[in-house]
Order: structure tokens, then C-alpha cells, then sequence
């Protein structure tokens, strides 16, 4: 018995080293240390936990476990590569795919979307994000007072806008959110729910920030969703010979918020307004970043410092450490490396012409 659990063992650690196998199948972690037996895919221990939460769908074992020859056959008949054919072979082009660092809530409802739901699989499953037009109530964060109200938003490709609306039966929007303009991104532990959604967009040229939420998981994802093919769709429109992940990229937060080329700085991490902005156009136009500060702002406290160089001057920074450093050089660096559109030397000017 103990020859044959060895060998398979050894069996499994064959499959396990097949391309594909070696990261987890939904969020991509390096090594994955468990499996579903019944989807047949290797996942990490972290979204090991999710599928649990599906036992009617995925039944999960260790890798490090006692498996039988069966077992280990199944995991060779299906493995990561062939689950993606089969349940993620119609994700659209706009549609978030999380990874190991996303928060648990993009996580789980990307899992429940393939396993559960099986949305890419059926076209029409994507409806609630895909048609161009939603509406429903969302939990809003007041811009004075801080309390979260229902509130009614629209969001309607034809009419280019996100809208929402103070009362039910209100005829006019409180707020009219240009669609070339908007973007969201999840932010549950600034907003205090697992389900907190930022959503930002300009207003007279400054950046202004909306915090909602819903009590329903996949409600909050649909909308998360359903906003990016809106943005998706607007810039296949606008910028016809532009790559799919020119018109998906999104903006990612630390202390500061990046989205698209707009660097800005907040006060408050729930402010509505940014205190400052900085435009980052591409190395063509002769910005660059580099790691480190000038020698004469270099200490003891600024071991992870950035320095950005723009046409008309440098732009300092730095980072409590050197990982975060090295994330945001490298998205500013992704941002930098990208040609400007066309629209964008407008805003370019516009930053320029700022007092």
C-alpha cells in the first residue's frame, strides 16, 4: 500500500508539473497546493477556501494528501489548461479577471461566474453586464455627512453616462458621469464593506470620487462589470486601433490614486476631491521615472523614494518599502511606455495651463 500511495504521488507531482499546472487556475498564485477534484484544476490554498464555499460545485483536496490512483487520474484527464477551454471561453474582452492580490470579493464571484454560474460558457448569462444599459439602488456614501443612502444609478451606453438620482422618482440626475471619463475599482477596506465600490470621473476638469456599495456580492460585481464594458465599448468606438488591454486597463491605489494618466493625491483616503494632480504622458513626450531621489533629498527616511520627470519639471516621491516602490515604477512605467492618444495632449494641456 505504501509502494502505491508513493507512487502516486510521484504521479501527481508529474501533473502538477505540466504547463499550466504550476499556478492556480482562478487568481494565478505560483505553486498551488490544492485541488478540485471535481472541476479537476490545482488551485492555491486561498481560493481552496473560496470553493469550499461552492461544495455542491468544487470538492477540494490537498496536494500533500494521500491520494488514490483515480484521483490522480482525474486530475490528468482535466488539469488547468483544459478547465480554461471549457470555462472561460467566453469572457469578455472587459471583463475583470482577478488575481491572488484582488480582494476576496472579486475573487469568490469570478469562481462562482465559471464553476457556479457557468457565464462564460453561455453568452446570455452576461447580461447584467454586457447590455449596455443597467439601473438599480446602491448605497451611497454622502459627500458631507459620511452616511451611506439607497440611491437610484443609471448606466446607459447610448446616452455616453453613469447617472444617479437623490430621490426614486427624481426627473433630474443629481450627478451625470461621462462614460469617457469614468472608471471603478473595489476599495472594501476604505469604504468599510466588502462590497465598496470607488467610482471616479472628471467634473470641470477635476477628479471627483463616489463611494457605493451593495449588500449583494454578485449585484456589486455586475455593476463593477457592467461599468468597464461601458468604458470598454465607448473606447473601441473612440480609438478603434487600440488593443484590448489599452481599452480594459483600469488604475490601482496605494497612497496615492493612478487612473489612466491622472496621478492624484487625496487628503483623506474618502475624499471626494483630489488635493493634487500630476499628468504622466509617455517617454516620447520626455517623461521618465526613476527609482531613487535627487542626492539632496536622500536620507535616512527616503530609502524608496520615485522620482518622476515631466517636460517642465520633477515630481518626488516615496514609498514605506522598497516592494511598493518597485510596484508603482512599474506602473508608471506601463503608462509611460504607452503612446498618448490624441485626447490626451489635450488634458496634457490642460495640466499645463493649471495655476
Amino acid at each position: 500500500m505504501a509502494l502505491e500511495a508513493e507512487g502516486n504521488k510521484l504521479q501527481l507531482q508529474d501533473v502538477l508539473a505540466r504547463p499550466g499546472n504550476d499556478k492556480c487556475a482562478d487568481c494565478g498564485n505560483p505553486e498551488p497546493d490544492w485541488a478540485s477534484l471535481t472541476l479537476g484544476v490545482f488551485v492555491c490554498q486561498a481560493c481552496s477556501l473560496l470553493h469550499r464555499s461552492i461544495p455542491h460545485i468544487s470538492r477540494v483536496k490537498s496536494v500533500q494528501d494521500t491520494w488514490d490512483a483515480s484521483e490522480v487520474e482525474l486530475m490528468a484527464a482535466m488539469g488547468n489548461g483544459a478547465a480554461k477551454a471549457k470555462y472561460e471561453q467566453k469572457v469578455p474582452a472587459f471583463y475583470y479577471r482577478p488575481t491572488h492580490t484582488d480582494c476576496k470579493l472579486l475573487r469568490e464571484q469570478w469562481i462562482r461566474a465559471k464553476y457556479e454560474r457557468n457565464e462564460f460558457e453561455f453568452i446570455e448569462k452576461q447580461e447584467p453586464y454586457s447590455a449596455g444599459y443597467r439601473e438599480g439602488f446602491l448605497w451611497k456614501r454622502g459627500r458631507d455627512n459620511g452616511q451611506f443612502l439607497s440611491r437610484k444609478f443609471v448606466l446607459s451606453e447610448r446616452e455616453g453616462a453613469l447617472k444617479y438620482f437623490n430621490k426614486q422618482d427624481a426627473r433630474d440626475p443629481k450627478a451625470i458621469m461621462k462614460i469617457e471619463t469614468l472608471n471603478a475599482t473595489f476599495q472594501p477596506a476604505k469604504i468599510g464593506n466588502p462590497c465598496g465600490l470607488q467610482i471616479t470621473y472628471l467634473k470641470d476638469n477635476s477628479t471627483r470620487n463616489i463611494f457605493v456599495y451593495h449588500s449583494d456580492a454578485k449585484e456589486m460585481v455586475d455593476w463593477f462589470n457592467a461599468i468597464r464594458a461601458a468604458r470598454f465599448h465607448y473606447l473601441q468606438v473612440a480609438f478603434p486601433g487600440a488593443s484590448d488591454e489599452e481599452h480594459t486597463e483600469g488604475f490601482k491605489k496605494r497612497w496615492f490614486t493612478m487612473d489612466d494618466r491622472r496621478l492624484m493625491y487625496f487628503k483623506d483616503p474618502l475624499d471626494a476631491y483630489a488635493r493634487g494632480e500630476v499628468f504622466i504622458g509617455s517617454k516620447e513626450n520626455s517623461y521618465t521615472v526613476l527609482a531613487g531621489l535627487p542626492p539632496s533629498t536622500q536620507g535616512y527616511h527616503w530609502n524608496h523614494g520615485i522620482t518622476i520627470v515631466t517636460p517642465d519639471r520633477k515630481f518626488l516621491f516615496a514609498c514605506e518599502t522598497e516592494a511598493e516602490q518597485q510596484d508603482w515604477i512599474a506602473a508608471f512605467q506601463r503608462v509611460i511606455n504607452r503612446p498618448m492618444r490624441p485626447q490626451e495632449y489635450a488634458v496634457e494641456a490642460h495640466f499645463k495651463h493649471k495655476p
